[in-house]
């Protein structure tokens, strides 16, 4: 194995295992813990695939914003109760089974899939001379500008939500 491998190897089964540390812990709080490690995985991996601009945001956005957003969450709900309770009680055994099959099915499809998208009008040497930020500024606000909007929207009535069920009552 060449060390570029060895390196993506190693992000995977790192993001790998840190997706599964998610997911199974009781609490919650630490289930964000293992959230920002892996956040910060995969801006590594991204360092790694030459996508800086990708690496920047996932640590502002992701690693920032959204995991406030999540502890903020998490601080306002009372989950003394969940933590208490037995997590998987007899079921563990035909997810395992389930999620064993699905995989197999997984591995039998994409193995079948030869994809060759064709080129876009970026190529790697305008890339190169425009800069990362630029060529995804002209793409986003030329090209996906509406998308952009949209998302923007949604955000906006993310934060407006938040913002109104974390208000309390005065009086």
């Amino acid at each position: 194995m060449s060390t570029p491998q060895l390196f993506f190897a190693y992000f995977a089964v790192m993001m790998t295992g840190l997706s599964l540390m998610v997911v199974t812990r009781k609490n919650p709080v630490h289930s964000v813990l293992y959230m920002l490690i892996l956040f910060a995985h995969i801006a590594a991996l991204y360092l790694f695939l030459n996508a800086e601009f990708l690496a920047a945001i996932q640590i502002i956005i992701y690693a920032g914003a959204i995991l406030v957003l999540f502890l903020f969450v998490i601080m306002m709900l009372n989950l003394r109760k969940e933590e208490t309770e037995k997590r998987f009680q007899k079921q563990w055994p035909l997810g395992i089974g389930i999620g064993v099959v699905l995989a197999v099915f997984l591995i039998m499809i994409v193995g079948k899939i030869a994809v060759i998208a064709p080129l876009g009008p970026y190529s790697i040497d305008a890339v190169r001379s425009d800069g990362h930020i630029m060529t995804v500024g002209k793409v986003l606000y030329s090209e996906f500008l509406l998308p952009f909007e949209i998302a923007s929207l949604i955000l906006l009535v993310a934060v407006v939500g938040a913002v109104v069920l974390a208000k309390r009552k005065i009086e």
